[in-house]
C-alpha cells in the first residue's frame, strides 16, 4: 500500500513537471522544464527498477525518500528550478491579464 502511493507521489511530480513544461512561454523553460523532469523521473525509475530486480545495482538512491547525498542536492535543485518556472509563467500571465 505504502509502495503503491509513492509511485503515485512520484507520477503526481512527474505530470506536474510535465505541465509546466508544457505552459512554458519561451522555448528555453520548456526544455528545461522538460530536462529536469526527465532527470527525476530517471533517478526514481532507475530505483525502482533495481529494487524490483528489473536493472542492475548502480547506486541511484530513490529520490526525497534515500540519503544519497548530491544526488538529494541535484533533486532539490530540479524541484527548485521548476518551481521557479513555474512562478514565473504564474506572473507573467498575472500581469498580462
Amino acid at each position: 500500500m505504502g509502495g503503491a502511493l509513492l509511485i503515485l507521489c512520484f507520477a503526481a511530480v512527474i505530470v506536474w513537471g510535465l505541465r509546466v513544461a508544457s505552459n512554458a512561454k519561451s522555448r528555453f523553460a520548456q526544455l528545461t522544464a522538460a530536462g529536469l523532469t526527465a532527470t527525476i523521473f530517471f533517478y526514481s525509475s532507475i530505483n525502482l527498477m533495481m529494487v524490483m530486480g528489473l536493472a542492475p545495482v548502480v547506486g541511484i538512491p530513490l529520490p526525497l525518500v534515500s540519503f544519497g547525498g548530491s544526488a538529494v542536492m541535484t533533486v532539490m535543485i530540479c524541484l527548485g528550478i521548476l518551481m521557479s518556472l513555474e512562478r514565473q509563467q504564474r506572473t507573467k500571465t498575472d500581469l498580462t491579464s
